[in-house]
């Protein structure tokens, strides 16, 4: 079995935890390929490659160690790539992660094939920047909201190309079931079981009382509009990367990403007991 070994090193305990890593994968017979921009750590590795799509598309599946954030980003690469995920947390929450780093035994269990697959619906946005239409898929959420400024936006939303509804609000969140336990959540959004085949749309401090969370099937298409003055900046920002500014007018178009993340499960927990021992348990 070939692993494709993602440490995010600027983790405080992951470098530690990828020696570990690579050590229990080499005592089962496993073979490790890593990013040659790794390869300053002395890693055991058994391949260092350059090139990460040619990393991921010579792999069995992808190991990835970090926080939830670092899991994430590395999921929609694997997405694409058709390849299945595995995170080992090395931040706080975990969420995402399937292992902690004192259960790395159950590594035997992945490179033996006793495990199952989570799949994990995507969300793509797609709008126009200079004239070239641009799109990129999230795992997490779609999120357009305001700059450093205080005042409001006003949002124009459509479904399935027709007129749904006018937002007053801060910013408007799409988000995945996987994502629903992320900022969604942290604006009253609903819990969403990753194993439902749907998607949230959840205002940002709506002013209106009438404003609440919908939940799409996945099929549908949402078109967001923003209206606000020219010299007010709003920016589109997906599972949190680097925010990409929209003009006044600009239009959204949020749909179903034709990708799916593939989570590689090995433990026997199902999602609700995940949920009250990270989102319950830690905050008490």
């Amino acid at each position: 079995m070939i692993i494709a070994l993602l440490p995010n090193l600027r983790k405080a305990h992951a470098p530690r935890c990828t020696h570990e890593i690579i050590k229990c994968l080499h005592e089962l017979g496993a073979k490790i390929y890593m990013r040659a921009s790794d390869r300053q750590q002395a890693y055991d590795a058994d391949r260092w490659v350059d090139d990460f799509q040619e990393l991921l598309g010579s792999c069995s599946a992808a190991i990835a160690v970090g926080g939830d954030g670092t899991i994430i980003h590395e999921a929609r690469h694997t997405a694409i790539a058709g390849r299945p995920i595995l995170g080992v947390n090395t931040g706080r929450l975990g969420f995402v992660a399937g292992l902690e780093p004192n259960e790395l035994g159950l590594l035997k269990n992945l490179v033996r094939g006793n495990y199952t697959l989570e799949n994990r619906l995507m969300l793509r946005a797609r709008f126009e920047t200079d004239g070239v239409t641009r799109q990129t898929d999230a795992l997490n959420d779609v999120v357009i909201a305001r700059g450093t400024r205080s005042k409001i936006i006003d949002f124009e939303v459509g479904f399935n190309d027709n007129e749904m509804t006018h937002y007053r609000a801060d910013g408007l969140i799409f988000a995945t079931p996987t994502g629903s336990t992320a900022y969604s959540l942290s604006a009253g959004g609903p819990v969403l079981d990753p194993g439902v085949s749907a998607f949230l749309l959840t205002p940002i401090c709506s002013l209106s009382l009438a404003s609440r969370p919908v939940v799409f099937s996945p099929d549908a298409c949402l078109t967001v509009k923003t209206f606000s003055a020219a010299e007010e900046q709003n920016y589109l920002t997906v599972d949190g990367d680097d925010a990409i500014p929209l003009q006044a007018g600009q239009q959204v178009i949020v749909s179903r990403s034709p990708y799916t993340a593939q989570f590689i499960k090995l433990k026997q927990n199902h999602f609700y007991e995940v949920v009250n021992k990270k989102l319950i348990e830690r905050r008490t």
